[in-house]
């Protein structure tokens, strides 16, 4: 978003003619800025074999999956119905990789039935996979390698109270499963959180992969997941990807020619091809002044952006009516009936009941998230592609409320 003569613009789109067109609250992506993210990767790894699969549980509106498909990318999939999303959305089922948790041993075999890449990440799904099929159908093993990685103990998955991944140390158990039921290991997949600000991190957690991956002879890839950092406000830390790239690719370059051939090598971006894609607006319901602060209520709350309240995420916030206007303190809050507080003490262009604020970093984890909490109704997602905008999801109404409720006689 950028403030052009005094009128904030999402790729050459007029912000406020936007809002008046679709409402709010209303979620708005860039593909061009996803384009962009998603270029960066691949440059960044430019001499390795690539695989970037976009994590689509930080955003499945079906167009969206359709974009990243248009342009090479694969899918990463947490649930059956991820996957079904992602074969509605034209991609190969070879081109999904389906890395769930906790799931029976039936959602599994749905998505081998479907023919998409299977990682397991539980020792006892793994055997009962094993005997099932044999080594009729590859798999790829999600492990565990004890890395407390990422900014928050909620969103750092590779920590050894996790309850993904298999253990590194459980890998004798692993290669007795393979051996006795005759699985065949095609790649192994590791993700150790979000926000990983040190590319010492990820390399420490590489050599862990690499160790690992010497044991396994028929490997095809080796996938890192993600946890890239994105910039959450002015003079944020984040990820080098660029140095990233340059240091990872000579290890892993290394490691293909100690294991006598060149392996794919995999991620799986969610929050960092599409987060700084997506904007998050909403009105001014209230200016509430208490003796201790000044609220600004909105009329959206933590059913359609609870990132702040589940995450302690801190999200940049603009007044997109008043972009001139003296800069003031506010707490900005919802109108759910909890705490459902977005800011605490921001300062922000002088506020007016009826003004329209934007949230940053609007595009993974918060439609996604959102919910019909209180009762309340989910709002639109509108994408600008190539200089028009479109409506990509229709903004509820009271009968969505009611569609798969029963009435009966009491």
């Amino acid at each position: 978003m950028e403030l052009t003569h005094n009128r904030y613009q999402i790729d050459g789109m007029d912000v406020i003619e936007l809002i008046a067109k679709y409402g709010t609250p209303v979620y708005i992506y860039e593909t061009s800025r996803m384009k962009q993210q998603y270029e960066k990767m691949l440059h960044a790894f430019r001499d390795v074999h690539l695989k970037v699969h976009f994590a689509c549980k930080a955003l499945t509106n079906i167009n969206v999956l359709k974009f990243f498909r248009k342009t090479g990318s694969g899918l990463d999939a947490v649930s059956i119905q991820e996957v079904q999303l992602g074969l509605e959305a034209g991609f190969d089922p070879k081109d999904i990789i389906f890395t769930p948790n906790c799931v029976s041993i039936d959602e599994i075999m749905e998505g081998a039935v479907l023919g998409v890449k299977i990682n397991i990440d539980n020792i006892s799904v793994l055997e009962q996979f094993g005997h099932m099929n044999g080594n009729n159908v590859p798999v790829g093993i999600r492990i565990n390698p004890h890395i407390m990685a990422g900014g928050h103990d909620k969103i750092s998955t590779g920590h050894i109270d996790s309850k993904f991944g298999i253990s590194i140390y459980q890998m004798p158990h692993v290669h007795r499963i393979v051996e006795t039921t005759g699985i065949r290991v095609e790649g192994l997949h590791m993700h150790t959180g979000s926000d990983i600000l040190d590319v010492d991190v990820f390399l420490r957690g590489a050599e862990i992969m690499f160790d690992v991956a010497a044991s396994f002879p028929d490997l095809e890839y080796v996938d890192f997941g993600s946890g890239f950092k994105v910039p959450y406000k002015p003079d944020d830390y984040f990820t080098d990807i660029e140095a990233l790239g340059k240091d990872l690719t000579k290890r892993f370059k290394k490691f293909c020619r100690e294991y006598g051939r060149d392996l794919t090598l995999v991620f799986e971006p969610g929050k960092f091809l599409v987060s700084e894609a997506g904007t998050f607006f909403a009105r001014v319901n209230v200016i509430k002044q208490t003796l201790s602060t000044v609220f600004a209520g909105l009329n959206t709350g933590l059913n359609h952006f609870i990132r702040p309240m589940f995450y302690d995420a801190h999200h940049q916030i603009i007044n997109v009516s008043n972009p001139k206007g003296r800069m003031r303190i506010y707490t900005v809050v919802g109108y759910i009936c909890e705490t459902d507080t977005f800011g605490w003490d921001r300062t922000i262009s002088d506020i007016r009941e009826g003004d329209y604020l934007a949230f940053l970093n609007a595009g993974a984890y918060c439609y996604t998230m959102a919910s019909n909490y209180n009762s309340r109704l989910r709002p639109p997602e509108v994408l600008i592609h190539e200089g028009k905008d479109y409506l990509i999801r229709e903004r509820e109404s009271f009968d969505d409320l009611l569609k798969n409720q029963i009435m009966i006689d009491l």
